[in-house]
This record gives C-alpha cells, structure tokens and sequence, in this order.
C-alpha cells in the first residue's frame, strides 16, 4: 500500500535565491544564521540523514554516510510566501506573483467591505500582528471596529477580539472579504486573526483560519483522488489549497500537537498522500525575530525524526523540505527568498545520495507522482531514480 509523507516545515529555508537582492533578501539564511546565533544548536537525527551535507550549518557537520537523499530547491514562481511554495510543490508554477499593498488597501475597497460588515475598519496597514493588536486592540475593545492589516506578503488580515467580535462573525468577514479580493486586488490568502486578553497582555489564540483563493488548475491532490487514493493533511495545509484535494485534514494548535499528528496518520493504513505543515518556525519565531524560538522547534521536530523513520515502511516515501525562508536574525520580519532544504528517504533506501540543487519546488511533486505510479505532473523533474538506485 504505497505512501507519500511530506513534511513542509514552514519558513524554514537555506540560502538567498539568486533572485533574493529583487525582494531585499541577499543577507537571509533561516537555517545558518539561526545556528549559528543560538548555542547548543544541534540537529542529530536530520544530520545522520544529510541535512548538514546541503550547507554549512553550525552544529550540523556533514555526514560521512548520509542515510537520505539531500538537496535545496529553487522556487521558480515569483514570490516568498506560502501559498506559492506549496502550489509549485503540487504541480503549479505560478508566472505573477499575487499582489501586495504596502501601504494598505484602497480607501473605495475598504468602505466596500465595511458597509458589507457592517463594522467599521481601523488600520490598513502593514504591520506586525502582535504589534497592531498592542496598538489598536483596546480601541477595538471600546468600538467593536474590525482591524485590518497586511504584510509584504500578499495577506488580507482581521484580527478581532473573541470578546466583542464573536469567532464565526469574524469567519463570516474574512468570507466577505475573500469575494470580494478579485482582479488587481487578489490576494493569495485572508486570514482570521483572533485574540483574547486585556491591553498589554493580549494572546493571539489558536482559531487562526486561513481563506485561500483557489488553485487555477488541477493539482498533485486532485490527481490523487481521481486515482482513488486518499490526501491526508495535518496542519493548516487544506486551507492553502482553499480546501480542495483533501479526503480529511487534522488541524492542530501548535507544532508539538502537529508532530505528534503526523506519526498518528502514519500509523493508518491508506493509500496516497500526508501533507502536512509545521506552522510554529514561521508564525512564532520567524516573524517575531525569535531565534531561539526557532532554534528550539527545529530541534523539537529533529527528536520526532526517529519515530517518522521507524513507522516507514517500504513501500512509503518521506520528504522533509520547507515552503520559504524567514530568517528570525535579519532586520525584516518577513518571509525571505531562499532555497529551502530537501530531505527525502525512501524505505527500502540503505544509503544516502546528493540530489543536487532542485530546478523547482515542482521535482517534490514529480516525485510523488512517479512513487505512487500516477501519470506525472506538467512540470518537475522526479528524483525518484536516484532514490531507487541506492
């Protein structure tokens, strides 16, 4: 019963792109910079696997007899965020990037959405979320006035307090705005932005929900289900792809909840794919510069790495890759354009291989597809012969 488990750890890149100076990221390497700021740094389990032999990483040498396929991929699609690394992963290489506002929204666009609402709006910006709940949150607690914000990401945000915006009315305004962000205003993702606590101690809480504008053609995961197998996904992964593809999805509160989520669904029996996403190395340290943090939950995804290897069986493939960069030691809180680091085991695999520097996020899909014997994606390369000859 052939399986595919692939793992997105979310902002975890290797490396400037060689584009990186157009989007102002030529200094950022997530997984370098971050080792080599943090003491203790280590990684044993995904270094025996190669994960060292891919860059110089402080703490991670080089493995001698790497026990996994190792590389980095190059994201052909124009952008740094979310949406467009896991499209180009399913077979979607995107020639726009979506749109960005840095200095907020239209003013016609906003009064739109408010009288759609019914709330009026504060913000329009781009800002940090923790940063413009401290801002403008007990405001809202006074107004019930709906804070919309945006990032260099292509985001529509709304954070809204659960005491006076209840949880579904804040859904039902991200739905609103979701049909209404069409044309030159299409951004790749709405997000619910809910939080709880009193001024200075505000909490983002754990019903983030996010709205994505759906996939413009047929994915890996639509491929898999005409096929009659199944797409499994732990995390906020099913969002992404505006919910399509997937048989079931476990959404989950924090990385240690995901970790323990995907060893759960290995140990199921079904045919096809888990794709899953480890949100906690991008939204929590990432984004907030938090190095230690991030440091801390590669390291708490490295113990977990035994366990994935344990349950894999041999006729099931693991992947371990990311979607972008976000360097938590630059300046910028924002996601960065690197490569992003590509691990990948086959189980009935004795030894390792260097899968070199990928052309696309588009070969993790190709793979996939040529695993579990699917006819092959429009784009990608499968690395899957040079998995099979070790």
């Amino acid at each position: 019963m052939a399986r595919a488990v692939l793992i997105v750890l979310d902002g975890v890149g290797c490396g400037p792109l060689p584009d990186a100076d157009r989007y102002g990221d030529e200094d950022s390497n997530s997984l370098a910079h971050t080792a080599a700021e943090v003491p203790g740094f280590e990684l044993p389990n995904m270094e025996r696997m190669g994960l060292g032999n891919i860059i110089p990483i402080t703490g991670v040498p080089a493995s001698v007899e790497p026990t996994a396929g190792y590389g980095k991929m190059n994201e052909q699609s124009p952008g740094k965020d979310t949406t467009t690394g896991h499209w180009e992963m399913m077979g979607i290489v995107l020639s726009e990037p979506f749109p960005v506002f840095p200095n907020g929204f239209d003013r016609d666009l906003i009064e739109r959405f408010e009288k759609a609402v019914g709330r009026k709006v504060i913000g329009n910006k781009t800002a940090s979320g923790t940063r413009i709940i401290e801002e403008l949150g007990p405001r809202q607690l006074r107004t019930g006035e709906l804070i919309v914000y945006t990032s260099a990401d292509s985001v529509f945000q709304i954070a809204a307090h659960e005491r006076v915006i209840p949880l579904e009315e804040l859904y039902r305004a991200c739905e609103t705005a979701r049909s209404m962000l069409t044309g030159r205003y299409r951004v790749n993702r709405v997000i619910a932005r809910p939080y709880s606590g009193e001024p200075g101690r505000f909490v983002r809480t754990a019903d983030r929900k996010d709205f994505s504008v759906a996939p413009p053609e047929p994915t890996l995961l639509d491929s898999l289900l005409a096929c009659g197998m199944e797409v499994h996904g732990v995390g906020k992964i099913d969002n992404i792809f505006a919910g399509r593809g997937f048989t079931e999805c476990r959404h989950v509160a924090s990385n240690a909840e995901g970790i323990t989520a995907i060893a759960d669904e290995m140990r199921r029996p079904f045919e096809g794919l888990l794709f899953s996403n480890l949100v906690d190395f991008d939204m929590k340290y990432g984004h907030r510069n938090d190095a230690s943090g991030y440091a801390s939950a590669l390291m708490e995804f490295d113990e977990a790495v035994p366990v994935y290897l344990d349950l894999l069986a041999s006729d099931e493939l693991l992947l371990i890759t990311g979607d972008h960069g976000n360097d938590p030691t630059t300046p910028s809180t924002d996601h960065a354009r690197e490569y992003v680091p590509l691990l990948a085991k086959a189980g009935h695999q004795r030894k390792g291989v260097d899968l070199g520097v990928r052309d696309t996020f588009a070969d993790v899909g190709a793979t996939i597809a040529a695993f579990l014997g699917i006819t092959r994606l429009r784009v990608g390369t499968s690395f899957m012969p040079e998995l099979s000859e070790r």
